[in-house]
C-alpha cells in the first residue's frame, strides 16, 4: 500500500479474475515461442529480447511503454542512436 499498490486475491484456477494479468502472460508466451519456434534457440537466449520487447511495445492500458512509465524517459537502445543524432560506431 506504501507505492500505490492493492493487493487482489482471486481463486485457483479461474483466471479470468485477473484478466489484465493473464493478457500479459499470455503476450509474453506468444513473443517466447515465436523466438524459440522461428529462431531456433532456447527460451534462456531469448528471454532478453523479448524483455526488451515488451517492455519497450506501446500498451494501452496504461497509454504508454512500460519501460516510460516505469524510468519516465525513453529506453536508448542502438536504433535509437540514430535518431538522437549520436555518434555510432559500426566497425574497426
Amino acid at each position: 500500500e506504501a507505492l500505490g499498490t492493492k493487493l487482489r486475491m482471486s481463486s485457483a484456477y479461474h483466471p479470468q479474475t485477473d484478466g489484465q494479468l493473464e493478457r500479459t502472460i499470455q503476450s509474453l508466451e506468444d513473443l517466447l515461442r515465436s523466438c524459440v519456434l522461428e529462431q531456433g534457440l532456447s527460451w534462456e537466449t531469448c528471454l532478453p529480447l523479448i524483455e526488451l520487447t515488451y517492455n519497450n511495445s506501446f500498451h494501452s492500458s496504461i497509454g504508454m511503454v512500460p519501460f516510460e512509465a516505469l524510468y519516465g524517459r525513453r529506453c536508448r537502445t542502438p536504433l535509437s542512436w540514430f535518431e538522437s543524432g549520436e555518434n555510432v560506431v559500426l566497425g574497426p
